[in-house]
């Protein structure tokens, strides 16, 4: 991200909080691998933000979402001296890991690397720094050893990703009749909770706390809140979440840039988010666990010739693991 890109997002950050007098925003440091763009990018970047949002009286909170393989004691200083949190992407053990994450060519992968800087943050100079780890959820790895295997690095949160499909490009060992991903989540849960619940997982506990009525989401793929976060290109262009690029290359994009839009402005733009119930196909608003799943994720939504009215690509996914959740709850 070029300076002047980063000097007008700065500006823009403050503009927001100032108008919506705002007390805290939180800045995720993304990409791609957001520890390419350097030492000094990220130092300049996260003061620039911080001097700016100050002015409008806002704290601004600082993560980094990161594969881990460029950690080292002295980016971990610098980001303890900037107060940035790390957060870590880890598919479990070496076999589960290495399957997908390699090096370029289909090189090494990169498991053993990971590992050795999960054990530089868990050193109690860093570990205030530590914010989770991040899994994307392969049916082909065992659930309960990846879970053990992220459990080994005492993390103080665990998120599981579901791969970005859609109803045109389902995922991986994906049926009509069966609901792969939920199974595994079920038995991660299970194991969760076997073990005494040794990290926060959002997904779990929001699903918990929505059907029970009492809480939100935490978890974007759940419930109905608006959308509260939008990307940032390198280049300044403004894209709603990323993950509607699996629907199709720049079905992210708003048509706005940092230069051109305040925050505020992108929300009249074409093709922003619709939320809430209302804006669910009839199956969904019709479904009971609606007010839990929300619908799922908009982009895991499209296809099927009929745009985002669909429900979820991973409906009985997200079914399975919400009756799940709450037949445990009850026992």
């Amino acid at each position: 991200m070029p300076a002047p890109v980063r000097r007008q997002l700065a500006l823009r950050i403050a503009e927001h909080a100032r108008r919506h007098r705002l007390e805290r925003v939180r800045v995720l440091l993304h990409g791609g691998e957001p520890l390419l763009a350097g030492p000094r990018v990220i130092a300049d970047f996260t003061t620039m933000v911080r001097r700016a949002a100050s002015g409008a009286g806002t704290a601004v909170d600082f993560a980094l979402q990161t594969n881990g393989v460029l950690l080292s004691e002295a980016l971990l200083d610098l980001l303890l001296d900037l107060n940035v949190q790390v957060g870590v992407s880890l598919d479990g053990y070496a076999e589960a890991h290495d399957r997908h994450r390699r090096g370029p060519g289909a090189g090494r992968g990169s498991h053993a690397r990971v590992t050795a800087a999960l054990a530089l943050l868990s050193r109690a100079r860093y570990r205030p720094l530590f914010g989770g780890l991040l899994c994307t959820i392969d049916p082909a790895n065992d659930p309960v050893r990846t879970f053990d295997a992220l459990a080994t690095h005492h993390p103080p949160a665990a998120d599981f990703l579901l791969p970005h499909a859609t109803w045109d490009h389902p995922p991986a060992g994906w049926g009509n009749s069966e609901a792969p991903y939920g199974a595994w989540l079920c038995a991660v849960h299970d194991r969760w909770r076997a073990t005494g619940q040794p990290m926060r997982i959002r997904l779990f506990e929001s699903i918990d706390l929505l059907s029970r009525g009492t809480g939100g989401s935490s978890s974007e793929v759940l419930g109905t809140m608006p959308t509260a976060a939008v990307a940032i290109e390198t280049d300044g262009a403004v894209s709603w979440t990323e993950s509607l690029n699996a629907v199709a290359d720049g079905a992210a994009h708003t048509g706005g840039t940092v230069f051109s839009h305040s925050f505020d402005a992108l929300l009249a733009l074409d093709g922003a988010p619709e939320d809430g119930v209302g804006s669910l196909c009839r199956l969904c608003r019709e479904c009971p666990l609606v007010r839990v799943c929300g619908g799922g994720l908009r982009a895991h939504r499209f296809g099927r010739g009929c745009g985002f009215a669909n429900p979820s690509v991973y409906c009985r996914d997200i079914s399975t693991l919400i009756r799940h959740i709450a037949l445990r709850a009850d026992q």
